[in-house]
C-alpha cells in the first residue's frame, strides 16, 4: 500500500492536537489543506481515524492504533536528519568522565576538538569514579585508578600526582610538613591517601578527622572557602592555582593512580570513537 507522506503527516499533527485548525498552523498550510489530506488518508485506508464532533476531534479506535506508531516513526526521522550537517551525517559519542578531569582537563580543550571533528556529537556524563559502562550506555569512560576493571580495555593518559592544597592565606602560615598537624585536613573515600604522602614527607601522619568528600571538585571548592588543606591532583587545578584561589604550600606529592580511558572489551569502536581516542592520546602525552 502507497501511502502519501503528506497525508500521514497531517493526520499525525491533527490528532496530537486534535484539531485541523492547530495542526495547521503547524505545518504552515490551510485548514482545509489538512482536512483534505486527512480525508485522502481515510479514503485510501478504508477506515475512519476521527470522529469530527461539534467542538472539535476525537480518535476512533483507527486513529488510536495509527497515532503512536506514527509519532515514533516522525520522531527517529527528525532525529536521523539532525545528524546531518554540512553534508555529513553526525555521529553520537556518550562519553563518561570523572567530574576532576571533565572540568580540569577536557573542557578547556573541548573546543579545539569540535572544530577538528564537526561530526561527533559529543554527549558528556560526569560522574565520581563509579560508572557502569554498560548500563549507562557509554562508549568510553575516563576513570582515575590502577587500570584494572574487569570487562574492559584501558589505555593510559597520565597520572595525577596529589599534593596538599590549600587556600593562600591558610598557605602562608605552613612552612613545613609537621605544620599541617594544626590543621583541619579534609578525606576523599580513599582513606590511605594522608598516611602514604606523609610517609613520603618524612613526617608523623596526626590522626585524621576532616570531613570526607566523593569527588575532588567539591573538595577543591571547600579548600578555596577555607575549610581545610585536601590532597588534589595539581594537574586539574592549574586554572585555579593562576587565579590565585588554591595555593600548593609543598613541593611533595604521590601517586596512587592515574587517568585512563576505558571501554568494554565487547564493545567495537565506531569512527566517533576512534577520532576521540586519537585525539586524546595525542593531547595526553605532554601531561604525562
Amino acid at each position: 500500500m502507497h501511502l502519501p507522506l503528506n497525508a500521514l503527516r497531517a493526520f499525525e499533527v491533527a490528532a496530537r492536537h486534535l484539531s485541523f485548525t492547530s495542526a495547521a498552523d503547524e505545518l504552515n498550510v490551510t485548514q482545509t489543506a489538512v482536512s483534505m489530506q486527512v480525508k485522502n488518508l481515510e479514503e485510501r485506508l478504508g477506515v475512519t481515524l476521527f470522529r469530527r464532533l461539534p467542538r472539535g476531534l476525537a480518535l476512533t479506535d483507527e486513529g488510536l492504533a495509527l497515532l503512536p506508531v506514527l509519532a515514533e516513526s516522525f520522531e527517529r526521522i527528525t532525529t536521523v536528519l539532525g545528524q546531518f550537517e554540512n553534508g555529513q551525517m553526525r555521529e553520537v559519542l556518550t562519553l563518561g568522565a570523572v567530574g576532576t578531569f571533565a572540568v580540569g582537563w577536557l573542557m578547556p580543550r573541548l573546543r579545539e576538538f569540535q572544530q577538528t571533528y564537526p561530526f561527533v556529537d559529543l554527549r558528556l556524563l560526569t560522574n565520581n569514579n563509579r560508572v557502569d559502562l554498560a548500563g549507562e550506555g557509554l562508549d568510553y569512560a575516563i576513570r582515575f585508578g590502577d587500570g584494572a576493571w574487569h570487562g574492559t580495555d584501558a589505555e593510559r593518559l597520565f597520572a595525577a600526582p596529589l599534593s596538599p592544597m590549600c587556600a593562600p592565606a591558610l598557605a602562608a602560615r605552613l612552612r613545613r610538613p609537621q605544620d599541617l598537624a594544626g590543621e583541619t585536613l579534609l578525606r576523599s573515600y580513599r582513606t590511605d591517601e594522608w598516611n602514604h604522602w606523609f610517609a613520603a614527607a618524612g613526617a608523623p601522619c596526626p590522626p585524621i578527622r576532616g570531613f570526607v568528600f566523593d569527588s575532588s571538585l567539591t573538595m577543591a571548592e571547600a579548600v578555596a572557602q577555607q575549610a581545610g588543606v585536601a590532597l588534589l591532583p595539581v594537574n586539574m587545578f592549574e586554572r585555579e592555582l593562576r587565579q590565585g584561589r588554591l595555593a600548593c604550600p609543598f613541593d611533595i606529592s604521590i601517586s596512587d593512580g592515574a587517568y585512563w580511558l576505558t571501554r568494554l572489551k565487547s564493545r567495537q569502536e565506531t569512527p566517533a570513537m576512534q577520532v576521540f581516542r586519537n585525539w586524546l592520546l595525542a593531547h595526553a602525552i605532554p601531561a604525562a
